[in-house]
């Protein structure tokens, strides 16, 4: 059973993990493979103790000890839970948590690009996406909308940030990811032959000349299929597109000429899902 802490002080060093930690911090708190990550709320804290994750600590505000915590805790095995009440907390945080609960896990270790795309036949690529709040998002469309893999190019976002995790709902922890390629380049120059030798045709999410529509037949006739999304302001590269077997545009109405990523990609994960 964890042992309950109570936290009156900013300061306290068992603590600096939800405080002072930026996230390149907690990415190489042990190791470079193995950091640590944070999940928010009571539902995500449970997804990632039920899906195997170990836990390090647990910060919890007080009322919630005998409330929505009660049966998390039975979980947490012998990780410190650190308790205090709402205004510590909301200092800690920097905002009132609606759910008063945090976790601080171990990061996996990296999975194998390949590996995971060995029985998938619909997964998505992620190509240079920044922002967290749009890989938090497109995770989690993925996750309802039979997104079998997700794989990542080296300058993406990293799925275990704090907000990532947040606003997937904690679906980063459910579909298998992996970074796909060492560099940018080895994704622009290779990527589309890497997948095809895997056995995918790859459609490239973009407006262009040669784009076919998001509900060409010939799209949901192809058993493995790569969706690849690119980036917030710029989209695809101009490489990965000429590199890729289709290029897919999404039909628009009012001469609206594009959707955020996380639009593009529910749209394109349930259109060009395996029937």
């Amino acid at each position: 059973m964890s042992q309950i802490i109570k936290v009156t002080d900013l300061s306290a060093p068992e603590c600096e993990i939800f405080t002072n930690l930026t996230e390149h911090q907690l990415r190489n708190k042990r190791d470079p493979e193995m950091g640590i990550f944070i999940a928010e709320t009571e539902k995500v804290v449970t997804l990632a103790l039920d899906s195997g994750y170990e836990p390090v600590s647990f910060l919890i505000e007080e009322r919630c000890l005998d409330g929505c915590a009660k049966e998390l805790l039975k979980k947490c095995g012998n990780a410190p839970v650190y308790t205090a009440n709402t205004d510590i907390i909301s200092k800690i945080t920097g905002y009132k948590l609606n759910r008063g609960i945090l976790g601080a896990f171990k990061r996996p270790s990296p999975r194998n690009a390949e590996e995971i795309c060995g029985e998938a036949h619909r997964i998505a690529v992620l190509e240079n996406i920044a922002d967290s709040t749009n890989i938090g998002a497109v995770f989690r469309s993925a996750a309802a909308l039979g997104i079998d893999a997700v794989l990542i190019t080296p300058s993406c976002c990293d799925p275990l940030v704090r907000r990532a995790v947040r606003v997937s709902m904690g679906t980063v922890l459910l579909v298998p990811w992996a970074v796909i390629g060492n560099s940018p380049s080895d994704w622009t120059d290779n990527g589309a032959d890497i997948l095809r030798s895997w056995g995918f045709k790859t459609a490239a999410m973009a407006l262009t000349d040669n784009s076919v529509s998001i509900d060409d037949p010939a799209l949901a006739r192809e058993d493995k299929l790569a969706i690849v999304l690119g980036t917030e302001g710029d989209g695809l590269a101009k490489e990965t597109i000429a590199h890729c077997d289709y290029t897919v545009k999404i039909p628009m109405s009012h001469g609206v000429d594009s959707l955020n990523v996380a639009a593009a990609g529910a749209v394109a994960f349930w259109q060009l899902r395996r029937k």
